[in-house]
């Protein structure tokens, strides 16, 4: 069996490290914002070429987060990608506000550009850009459009650790980034952590208190804030792996490499560009025949995912506010798109079984 992921395997190499630094974790007794907290967000930062690094509980929060500090009038619009994964637009409406999405590019997946301005309303505050997959958003024109309209960005770098768009990190655009580092991304936890990143001091300390009920000193609460911070154990055992994200990422290039080299035209491949520095979080294809080759691999021992199944307009959850909204590059991208093994557990013997039946369906 060749799985879409192996997250035990995926780990196994830091758990000799990871057991022996715990050890010495758990006689120390502080479990809570404490120096492991500290010295991850200290290296996260540099790591990302920032100042600042807030470790909150998980990506959702990281956003919630970010749109709180920026303190928006009540029910602002906020743009963001009619094709993301939910919690980018849930996190718009948990802050307050109300999510106006927009179509993506067809061939990179990520927010056009040229659509955005379309949609510009005197509620817009903020752009949310989703670096979708691994791919950077093409940054150079959504900023023209941030500054000509004075409007925040908000970067969700869930997916993109590491990822870059001419030379530039992802994370670094924006007034502020959240990051996912749930088990499955390339810069994964144990279990659920976020972060957001900024070079901006104010917003730092403000992050700082809302993610501990407000507050900078334990009982003086200076606003009423949230209860999302890092765990320790995830931060000790995100600063054991972060040394190693971009070997994770050469890797995963190297596997998608073989993909985009070998693959018939069959099929929709992610587009390459010497603008962009893909992480390949998720290496997704697409077909027609999505779900009949979904099914053909997994016959013969090949697991597969889709992200994501649902366009966000015909989620159940979003029926009230988008029922009757059309979005049909979103809903066609998520009728046929497949993402195919593409992780640290896998080698490249994996992916050459994988490309042979993929070429024969």
């Amino acid at each position: 069996m060749i799985p879409y992921d192996n997250l035990s395997k995926v780990n196994e190499p830091y758990s000799l490290i990871f057991q022996s630094r715990f050890n010495k974790f758990l006689e120390k007794g502080w479990y809570i914002l404490g120096d492991e907290v500290k010295k991850f967000q200290e290296d996260f930062a540099r790591y990302n070429q920032m100042n600042y690094c807030v470790g909150v509980a998980n990506g959702l929060d990281a956003l919630i987060l970010a749109i709180w500090a920026l303190h928006l009038p009540k029910g602002s619009e906020i743009i963001v990608p009619s094709n993301t994964y939910i919690a980018s637009i849930i996190s718009i409406i948990h802050a307050g506000h109300k999510p106006v999405l927009v179509e993506p590019d067809i061939t990179t997946y990520n927010i056009d550009p040229t659509k955005i301005e379309a949609a510009i309303t005197p509620k817009t505050k903020a752009i949310m850009v989703v670096h979708l997959y691994g791919k950077c958003c093409e940054m150079d024109p959504i900023l023209e459009i941030a500054d000509k309209h004075g409007f925040h960005i908000i970067e969700d770098c869930a997916q993109s650790h590491g990822a870059k768009y001419k030379g530039r990190m992802a994370g670094t655009f924006g007034i502020m980034s959240g990051f996912s580092f749930y088990p499955s991304k390339s810069l994964g936890a144990l279990g659920d952590a976020g972060a957001v990143v900024t070079n901006d001091p104010v917003l730092c300390e403000e992050l700082k208190m809302i993610r501990n009920y407000g507050s900078h000193g334990k009982y003086y609460n200076e606003v009423v804030g949230y209860n999302s911070r890092l765990d320790e154990v995830q931060a000790l055992f995100l600063e054991i792996k972060l040394p190693y994200l971009d070997k994770i990422n050469e890797h995963k290039r190297k596997l998608a490499s073989m993909y985009l080299e070998q693959l018939k035209d069959d099929f929709i491949l992610p587009v390459v560009h010497p603008d962009y520095f893909d992480v390949y979080h998720i290496f997704n294809i697409r077909h027609p025949r999505r779900d009949a080759l979904k099914e053909y691999l997994l016959k013969l021992n090949i697991g597969t995912e889709i992200h994501y199944p649902v366009a966000p307009n015909k989620q159940k959850a979003m029926a009230h506010l988008l029922a009757k909204s059309s979005f049909p590059i979103a809903e066609e991208i998520h009728a046929t798109t497949l993402s195919l093994p593409c992780s640290s557990c896998h080698s490249e013997s994996d992916i050459q079984m994988v490309i042979e039946a993929l070429n024969a369906f």
